[in-house]
């Protein structure tokens, strides 16, 4: 950096080289470098326009450390383009009653942050917050229960709009302006892209079945990566025949609304069931004492893996085996006896992102440890 020179002489470019390198969360394992060309800028139209739905007499607010590609999508090329002011906020921690009074102070009309921070939000209570600049709201980087979207739209009459879309990518599958928002599911395809859930054989599947998120790539689309930075084999297993694999599971209704499941490598197998840990996660996030949970699989050598549930408690709830019972009850009842979690740890904070998106490949790393330890006895 002290040898560089002052100045930077403006250098010719073409559309298609690389523009920026972005890494990816790491939430399935260790972090990716993504390359993303010139064009990458105007694929965020949708994001902003339709999604956000800014406008040039408001101001927009992302939550998103200004080091994330979630404020890229939030903070630059879509907002600038769309003529929108942009509020920016760097905080040390976390804290809901600290972001709900900017709000209030700078009158943001289109907000947008991860599920588990509206949670959050509403845990520590709205009372005594005017949030009445509020004009659409956003949700992504994980999939939104049902519970957190009824108890934000009773308390501000603001659906939540949610939305999809990787570091790989911009939005995939929105909630768009004009839509009508179904809670808990993703949305639609957005009309700048082609988007399939397909099998194992890459075929399309039928509504009501599990299968991967695929993105088109022919022809090429502004907003999709060129590839893995130095690394041809990852760039050639996610960009094949066509499409941009995403390792995401998803459904779609007989209306076209997709439905998350969860990632490739979180989907739990237990006793020949596929069991998606977002289903069993939002079912606990209706108990009365669940504040966030985060399903898992462990190993075990009858069924393959055990469906466990990591637990923080609301404040006034104290951990103890009848409470387990509870959670444990309460699940079976109201999903199925076979996804119900058998096994119940109580924490204090669940291990997050930068971004804010949980950790579960923390939890399996960390649950996997154990079992070679005890093992190893």
């Amino acid at each position: 950096m002290e040898k560089s020179g002052s100045s930077f002489d403006r250098r010719e470019t073409k559309t298609s080289e690389p523009m920026l390198m972005y890494f990816t969360s790491g939430t399935s394992g260790n972090p990716k470098m993504v390359l993303h060309d010139h064009t990458y800028s105007l694929g965020h139209l949708m994001t902003a326009k339709h999604w956000h739905q800014v406008v040039p007499d408001g101001i927009h607010y992302t939550v998103s450390d200004t080091g994330w590609g979630k404020a890229v999508w939030g903070s630059l090329y879509g907002q600038w383009i769309m003529e929108s002011a942009v509020f920016v906020y760097e905080y040390e921690k976390f804290e809901p009653h600290e972001i709900m009074n900017m709000i209030e102070k700078h009158r943001i009309t289109t907000f947008c942050c991860p599920p588990t921070m509206f949670r959050l939000y509403l845990n520590a209570g709205l009372e005594g917050h005017d949030l009445s600049s509020l004009k659409n709201c956003c949700i992504a980087g994980e999939a939104l229960n049902p519970d957190t979207f009824n108890k934000w739209y009773e308390a501000t009459g603001l659906k939540l709009m949610e939305g999809y879309g990787q570091t790989e990518t911009t939005l995939t599958v929105a909630t768009l302006r004009g839509m009508i928002s179904k809670p808990g599911s993703m949305g639609k395809p957005s009309p700048q892209f082609k988007v399939d859930i397909v099998d194992s054989n890459g075929d399309s599947c039928p509504p009501g079945t599990n299968g991967e998120i695929v993105v088109g790539v022919e022809p090429r689309v502004p907003g999709i990566m060129i590839g893995y930075y130095k690394d041809p084999e990852k760039t050639a297993e996610t960009l094949r025949n066509g499409w941009h694999h995403t390792g995401d599971v998803a459904w779609k209704d007989e209306d076209g609304y997709f439905w998350y499941s969860g990632r490739n490598d979180d989907i739990i197998k237990s006793s020949g069931y596929r069991i998606s840990p977002f289903e069993v996660e939002s079912c606990a996030l209706e108990h009365p004492a669940v504040l966030e949970c985060a399903v898992t699989g462990i190993p075990d050598p009858v069924r393959g893996q055990l469906v466990k549930a990591t637990i923080v408690l609301r404040e006034g709830f104290v951990p103890s085996d009848d409470l387990k019972k509870e959670i444990q009850d309460y699940i079976k009842h109201n999903t199925a006896p076979y996804k119900y979690p058998r096994a119940v740890e109580f924490v204090k904070e669940l291990p997050k992102s930068i971004s804010g998106k949980i950790k579960r490949v923390s939890i399996r790393k960390r649950d996997s440890e154990k079992h070679k330890s005890r093992s190893d006895l």
